[in-house]
């Protein structure tokens, strides 16, 4: 979708979110020649504030081609953010139900009809303790191997030091200015996948290629290195229950 036809209501949610962006933060943006001009795409982002979609999407916003982002359904019920959401076309996500499905294959589609499609493959906000990437869920690498559509990695670091991850109101801080930095990678290389059944095996190392071109943006952004291993979080929070019951047969 080019600038011309970003349309009324992408324009009007320009228009109310980028003000305030300028104002409260500074803007330190890379890769922007990575957006593909023309024809679909997908981008992964990573996910480590409440606001790192508008740092995002102000960015993406400015490259010319706007994302459709994939949003919890109960968003598109609120009376100012729902109408948004709706006009921007953007996709609902209606989780542990029967319309689960519907929002991947409209994804798809939008691809398929020359669109971007932003995903945040971690599904939800970071709890890796050191804000980074954790491992992800294998959706993106699903529409991406159906599609064939380049994936653009991409990542983001500063918003979250205005409001890290499940911070409290009392733990937001707007100032100092914080810089929001963005940074888009080239194409992430899948071709290896293409003619492989996408088993769950196929799709977990795909999505781990996705992760690691996303960290290793990010780790220039903050000029420090990632852990050796993704933090997992299914696997933490076992962990914690198999210490629990150990300490509650003492």
């Amino acid at each position: 979708m080019s600038r011309r036809r970003i349309g009324f209501w992408y324009r009007l949610a320009a228009a109310i979110a980028k003000p305030p962006l300028i104002v409260l933060f500074k803007r330190d943006w890379n890769g922007m020649e990575n957006i593909p001009a023309d024809g679909g795409f997908i981008t992964a982002v990573n996910h480590n504030s409440y606001l790192d979609m508008f740092s995002y999407g102000h960015f993406q916003y400015n490259s010319g081609r706007v994302p459709r982002f994939l949003a919890k359904a109960a968003l598109f019920k609120a009376p100012v953010v729902g109408t948004l959401l709706r006009g921007t076309r953007q996709i609902p996500v209606y989780r542990e139900s029967t319309s689960a499905f519907g929002a991947f294959r409209a994804a798809v589609e939008a691809v398929g009809q020359g669109e971007c499609v932003a995903f945040y493959p971690e599904g939800t906000l970071t709890r890796d303790p050191g804000q980074w990437p954790m491992t992800a869920k294998s959706g993106v690498a699903r529409a991406a191997l159906l599609t064939r559509a380049p994936v653009i990695p991409v990542a983001q670091w500063g918003a979250n030091l205005a409001m890290p991850p499940y911070a409290k109101e009392k733990r937001v801080r707007f100032f100092p200015r914080k810089t929001l930095q963005v940074k888009a990678g080239p194409p992430v290389d899948l071709a290896r996948f293409y003619d492989k059944e996408p088993t769950p095996e196929v799709l977990k190392e795909a999505t781990e290629v996705i992760m690691a071109a996303i960290t290793v943006i990010l780790e220039e952004l903050r000029g420090e290195r990632a852990p050796a291993e993704p933090y997992d979080h299914r696997k933490f929070r076992a962990e914690e229950r198999r210490n629990a019951a150990g300490e509650g047969t003492k």
